[in-house]
């Protein structure tokens, strides 16, 4: 396939509404029906080894799956950012909840896989993936539908641990307009927080109701 014969799809500018809202104001969005790789798991983020591997998993099956795709459908996409689903036990998108025992965490890692990726080249992806590296956490990825509908939004610009305005603010425009928190508190990490500065970490913090 030569060059030309390429098509490039920029996918978070597509998509911009759910992955690059604004910083200025929360707002609703309509969240479709997506196809996620995922991984569930529950602990302390900045010491668990579960989530450090669920993390290099999802990226290291995720980049396969792209190059797949170029190879096979003649679609070049950038690889779609890492996100998270948190709760505790009963007491679901809280910011209390978020700043509680970090232990009792539970956490879906996911990275959004697009229209090209089907059921059968994830499988295959799974497979050589798995026969090239030793990566513990591919054992718990699973690729599946998930829906979350209305939803508030808002970009978070800073540290995680600042992030305490920002969760209050979705909730109050959540009670503003007589809705219910249900769910789990999501966040998408549009930066690598693996080698980006603290101030400088860009997160959409989203909730549904």
């Amino acid at each position: 396939m030569t060059r030309a014969e390429m098509r490039k799809v920029d996918l978070r500018k597509k998509l911009k509404h759910l992955y690059g809202p604004t910083a200025k104001e929360v707002v609703e969005v309509e969240v479709p029906e997506m196809r996620f790789l995922m991984v569930d798991g529950q602990g302390n983020p900045n010491t668990s080894e579960a989530f450090k591997d669920a993390v290099e998993a999802l990226y290291a099956l995720s980049y396969a799956l792209k190059f797949a795709v170029k190879k096979e459908q003649g679609v070049d996409y950038g690889v779609m950012p890492l996100e998270g689903l948190w709760q505790t036990d009963g007491r679901q998108g809280s910011f209390e909840e978020i700043q509680g025992d970090k232990e009792a965490w539970k956490w879906t890692l996911m990275i959004m896989q697009p229209e090209w990726v089907g059921q059968e080249l994830y499988e295959r992806a799974l497979v050589s993936v798995g026969r090239k590296k030793n990566l513990p956490g591919l054992r718990g990825i699973r690729f599946e539908a998930f829906r979350e509908g209305r939803a508030a939004q808002v970009m978070h610009v800073g540290p995680f641990s600042e992030e305490g305005p920002t969760i209050e603010g979705v909730v109050a425009f959540v009670a503003e307009r007589g809705g219910g928190m249900r769910g789990k508190h999501h966040e998408i990490y549009l930066n690598d927080f693996r080698r980006t500065a603290p101030e400088r970490l860009k997160t959409v913090v989203r909730h549904p109701f």
